[in-house]
């Protein structure tokens, strides 16, 4: 199980962070930092509930991670392990997460999806965000899967052109010409666009669209064509 301590600045002041797995007596934080980050339009029933939660915790422990400030969570980011091909890559968030209830984790799968990642909007400054990313990557090379992959969101695409393709929407991000809320910020947490995926997601901000992006193992050297 992970946990660890470090230091993250508050401007000059340096505050003590707790990555951690996250368990059962942590479920009513968990799920008042999802209201506190997706506020009203956003629908409530697609916060993290009770269930889900506990299946996180029963299903996969090493992919429940929390970021803690002063014995507060501040953050979580949720994972499960699954089979992936790059040649079949289309799928939905709620078809690979099992609508974020993961009963389909697979122990014995390749590669560590990416099921939510959230961080309180009072401390996002402190980039506890690229900090938990980091730490599903020590997870991924920990327990020897190829790769960690999820579905990023692209809410700036909505504002082109309506003839500007998904794929030169993430060239013109790609090159500097655009900038990205979500893809941008996964750029800089290291992830690498793989391809793109038409309905990951009911979001007319995106287009419905979901960009796949993945870290790869770099302690993990494979000539599978499923690596």
């Amino acid at each position: 199980m992970l946990h660890k301590q470090f230091y993250v600045f508050d401007e000059d002041i340096p505050a003590k962070i707790v990555i951690r797995n996250y368990g059962k007596d942590d479920i009513g934080q968990l799920i008042a930092i999802q209201k506190e980050s997706f506020p009203p339009p956003f629908p409530s029933e697609l916060w993290w509930n009770e269930t889900q939660l506990e299946n996180h915790i029963s299903f996969f422990q090493e992919g429940a991670l929390c970021a803690e400030l002063g014995g507060k969570i501040i953050g979580s980011m949720t994972s499960l392990i699954v089979d992936f091909t790059e040649e079949k890559p289309e799928h939905t968030w709620e078809s690979i997460t099992d609508n974020g209830y993961i009963h389909n984790h697979k122990k014995d799968g390749n590669t560590l999806y990416v099921v939510d990642i959230c961080v309180s909007p009072a401390y996002r400054k402190l980039g506890i965000g690229k900090w938990l990313m980091q730490s599903m990557y020590e997870t991924v090379v920990h327990l020897n899967l190829d790769r960690l992959l999820g579905g990023g969101r692209i809410p700036g695409f909505h504002k082109q052109p309506e003839h500007m393709s998904v794929e030169e929407y993430i060239e013109a991000v790609l090159s500097g010409e655009l900038r990205d809320p979500v893809m941008t910020f996964l750029l800089r947490c290291g992830r690498t666009p793989l391809t793109a995926v038409e309905n990951y997601l009911d979001d007319e901000e995106s287009r419905h669209y979901g960009v796949l992006m993945e870290w790869r193992n770099p302690f993990k050297h494979s000539t599978s064509g499923n690596s």
